[in-house]
């Protein structure tokens, strides 16, 4: 198949008359779709093999220059640095090849990936000896033909080290994905939120492009052809449910954590003032899953007096097991009554963000009428969308919650749920771009 520029003639592209690229003002006088206007002549072929923002390039190969002698330890300064060559990356590539990246690799990579998971590929392969697709196609029990091909496209979008014709070393990424907690990711994606996420554009374009906030109508049912809710599918399903508790435990390693100190003064804010017995409860952990947070809590504040709560539906808290003696699963409902009265702290860590905010007053309240005014504290550890410069991961986020009718928030539409629900905001802290804000509420 070759393609030229022009009209179309037994399914090839020849020169013909429709511009060979250019847009120009006016309308389509009769010969089809209007063209867009611009005000000037605009050369779109010339655009397309151009780089998309050269102005950028040179202060972007200044700052990598001048960033050698940075501490890849520090997590700060390498984001930084990363997020520098990822914009330098884009800014050399031309709307071309941009279009093709988005268009062909993202899919492409995670199918491969995926492909390579389930046959175990990740876990036979070595970084000090290369190993032949041969070998692995043995060992593997898949046909060599099909494993050379999957092999030869992680190397090329360097999932793998490509050693010798048909022969591949591990990369430090291909490592951890050979342990089922972080390779789960790519399974538990593409046979869940993905759907949701693809049948998107086909969902908005049906409803008119209005903002979706009916949780039993969404494109991820549309895209499931299913009325079930996303965590209806997981909770039915043993499988999806560890795989996305697995992702979900991945997801925040390495990431900065408000019980850390620099974050969010812990001892000044809640410990220092709680009024309560041993027996009593300092902290509840709201939709806490099966306790990762409130573990960490003990870990790291091991003098916090009182008991520790983690709440979770009746399906989830069965599976909890292992957790310190200071700290009590209860099955409960968010929907529903809150049973603990009076806690010194009141938790949720990515909940609210699940949910249109018509429930997510309704979780608040049953939380503010718990609370007891003057001493319990509401934290809610969520990102916070910023005005300007958010963070990809969490534009990217928002974008899967809202194939199920959610959606990341920013300072005013949060403030907009807290308090219409009888709360209202002390302070937001926040400590790195794209990272998790947590957002300190009182009773109003």
């Amino acid at each position: 198949m070759r393609y030229t520029n022009g009209a179309t003639t037994n399914g090839h592209h020849v020169n013909g008359d429709h511009t060979n690229g250019h847009i120009t003002n006016g309308s389509s006088n009769g010969q089809g779709p209007s063209k867009p206007n611009v005000d000037v002549y605009v050369d779109v072929d010339k655009i397309a093999l151009s780089p998309s923002a050269p102005d950028a390039v040179p202060a972007l190969i200044n700052y990598i220059a001048t960033s050698k002698s940075i501490s890849l330890e520090d997590s700060q300064e390498r984001l930084k640095l990363r997020d520098a060559a990822i914009s330098l990356a884009n800014a050399l590539e031309t709307p071309r090849e941009a279009i093709v990246r988005h268009g062909w690799t993202t899919a492409t990579r995670h199918a491969a990936i995926e492909t390579a998971l389930a046959l175990g590929v990740f876990s036979h392969l070595a970084r000090d000896k290369p190993r032949s697709v041969a070998e692995l196609a043995a060992t593997t029990k898949s046909d060599p033909i099909l494993l050379s091909r999957i092999m030869k496209h992680l190397a090329a979008m360097e999932v793998i080290t490509e050693a010798g014709p048909d022969e591949y070393t591990a990369t430090n990424f291909s490592t951890t994905l050979s342990v089922e907690r972080y390779g789960d990711a790519f399974p538990m994606l593409s046979s869940s939120m993905y759907l949701g996420v693809y049948a998107l554009p086909a969902f908005l374009k049906e409803n008119g492009y209005r903002n979706p906030n009916d949780p039993t109508r969404s494109p991820f049912q549309l895209g499931r052809r299913s009325d079930e809710h996303f965590f209806e599918c997981v909770q039915k399903n043993p499988t999806l449910n560890r795989q996305f508790n697995n992702h979900m435990s991945i997801y925040h390693q390495g990431r900065p954590s408000w019980m850390d100190k620099g974050f969010y003064p812990v001892r000044e804010r809640l410990i220092e003032g709680a009024d309560l017995g041993e027996k009593d409860v300092f902290m509840v952990d709201v939709g806490g899953s099966i306790g990762h947070d409130v573990s960490e809590f003990r870990r790291k504040w091991p003098d916090a007096p009182g008991r520790l709560v983690v709440q979770d539906l009746p399906e989830v808290i069965e599976t909890v097991k292992d957790l310190h003696a200071s700290i009590d699963p209860m099955a409960h409902d968010f929907f529903t009554e809150q049973p603990v009265k009076g806690a010194r702290v009141y938790y949720m860590h990515s909940v609210l963000h699940d949910w249109p905010d018509d429930m997510c007053q309704t979780i608040l309240s049953n939380l503010a009428s718990a609370m007891k005014r003057g001493y319990s504290k509401l934290l809610i550890n969520e990102n916070v969308v910023p005005s300007v410069g958010a963070h990809f991961e969490t534009t990217s986020l928002d974008i899967i919650m809202m194939s199920i009718a959610s959606g990341e928030r920013t300072e005013r539409h949060w403030t907009k749920v807290i308090e219409s629900s009888g709360l209202k905001i002390v302070k937001i802290w926040t400590v790195q771009k794209g990272v998790e804000s947590l957002i300190e509420c009182e009773l109003a």
